[in-house]
């Protein structure tokens, strides 16, 4: 490849008077804009012709990882597979031209598939109605967490401020409870990577009157199903508290149990993650709040529109691909595929909770320490075999962690070759731990410093001149 073509900045190609468009003749005149709005200066945008443009990002997009390119071992969380059917259904005319502020009688189809998928979300969970109205997960929480607070207050319990979370909960679940204006209480995990019932009972017994709730990610965040649920909700609820489901690890339930069976009283659901709208990159997302029979008054007034819309379209299409029989085999085999991996690699990689798991488990780093090789290393040699790195340092329980999470829709073939892969860097850890540690080698760039990078980030072309002189 030609570096001098592709490996630079746009602004880097410029040519002055170079052009990549042309302009439709002008047929509305001539307006003189206000002085006040005017540049003093031209605007210091690159000047190419179309072919460089196309090329240069064609080939920038080419170094980006995506799930239609490779394996990515984070995929109900962040890159799970988005059939194209979805993408067809979702840029549909009728649906993706619609404006949310139109007439709501120029728009009763969109309105019926959200109607629809209400009833078929309802029957997936054993909920009795969801909003759509939050834009994401956390924005799901947040909802759901009012909801809470909302029957709490009709009630006139107002000291009822204080929400559980298990110390191996995603950052959000406490995160949300502050926004929320609520108080969090940590109960710890037993040594099998559960929430400690002897705590909780502690916890109960000590602020009984005082608890709101409790969230629970089920799986937890170690990929484990929580055995004990039954015996929690009876606690939360004879207390006078609710029991929030977060529903980022929802993809392994499907097909297999449901969180209002299990005495939930509200959730939200990562439409993007168990649905398959990939949300690498930050976007986008939907976090739909369902709740059950008696708690519907209490939803909160979070947007005055329908969420994400093509988030939603994407779901629904999903749900009706697989049909009433097929979505029951997403999470047993979400399930399979991260048990295979997790038995094929635990000789060679430290498992500190040795149990079946549900869709993700989590390594703590190489069984054999003495060789140095960290987790970062393993996680940047993965590049080079043209592996996406999965979540690193991540629960926070263990040191070294390495959390895996494939899909229910890889192929055995795919997991042998990953399993090969990370037994073949495991291997280079003993006979040549450098080369690991100075991994990636075969990448545009080699490692960077992520610290620097987060803390002093480079984001303009002008910046970046500045700097280099």
């Amino acid at each position: 490849m030609n570096n001098r073509l592709y490996g630079n900045l746009i602004f880097e190609l410029s040519k002055e008077g170079r052009r990549g468009c042309s302009l439709p003749k002008n047929y509305f005149g001539d307006y003189e804009i206000p002085a006040s709005m005017k540049r003093t200066q031209d605007a210091a945008l690159p000047e190419c012709d179309e072919l460089t443009v196309v090329r240069h990002y064609t080939n920038l997009s080419n170094n980006n990882f995506g799930v239609d390119t490779g394996f990515y071992p984070l995929g109900s969380c962040t890159m799970k597979y988005n059939p194209k059917i979805n993408e067809e259904i979702a840029a549909l005319p009728q649906f993706q031209n619609l404006h949310p502020s139109q007439p709501a009688q120029t728009a009763m189809g969109a309105k019926a598939v959200v109607a629809m998928l209400n009833k078929a979300l309802c029957a997936l969970t054993g909920l009795a109605q969801f909003t759509f109205k939050p834009y994401a997960g956390a924005h799901g929480e947040l909802t759901g967490l009012m909801v809470i607070d909302n029957y709490h207050r009709s009630r006139g319990d107002m000291a009822r401020k204080k929400v559980i979370v298990p110390d191996s909960a995603h950052g959000t679940n406490p995160a949300s409870a502050a926004v929320c204006g609520l108080e969090i209480i940590e109960v710890k995990s037993s040594s099998d990577g559960l929430v400690d019932l002897v705590d909780l009972e502690r916890l109960v017994s000590q602020e009984g009157p005082n608890i709101a709730a409790m969230m629970m990610t089920n799986p937890n965040t170690l990929g484990l199903f929580e055995t004990h649920i039954p015996e929690i909700a009876k606690l939360i609820h004879d207390c006078g508290g609710l029991m929030y489901y977060d529903g980022a690890n929802l993809n392994p339930m499907l097909g297999a149990c449901r969180p209002g069976d299990m005495g939930f009283d509200v959730m939200h659901i990562n439409l993007h993650k168990t649905f398959s709208t990939p949300h690498g990159g930050g976007g986008p997302g939907a976090g739909p709040v369902g709740v059950r029979d008696g708690l519907q008054e209490f939803f909160p007034f979070v947007s005055p529109y329908q969420g994400n819309f093509g988030v939603m379209m994407r779901a629904y299409t999903y749900i009706l691909s697989l049909g009433r029989d097929q979505i029951k085999n997403v999470g047993p085999l979400a399930t399979l595929n991260a048990n295979y991996i997790k038995e094929s690699l635990k000789d060679v990689y430290e498992l500190p909770i040795d149990t079946v798991c549900c869709h993700e488990f989590v390594f703590d780093g190489l069984k054999d320490k003495s060789t140095g090789v960290t987790t970062m290393d393993v996680a940047k040699r993965l590049l080079d075999y043209g592996y996406h790195a999965p979540t690193i340092y991540f629960p926070l329980l263990f040191h070294e962690s390495l959390m895996i999470e494939p899909t229910e829709n890889e192929s055995k073939e795919t997991l042998d070759a990953f399993i090969a892969v990370m037994r073949k860097i495991a291997e280079e850890a003993k006979d040549d731990p450098e080369l690991v540690k100075s991994a990636p080698h075969n990448t545009p760039i080699g490692r960077v410093d992520d610290v620097l990078a987060a803390k002093h980030p480079i984001v303009t072309y002008k910046q970046m001149m500045n700097d280099a002189n």
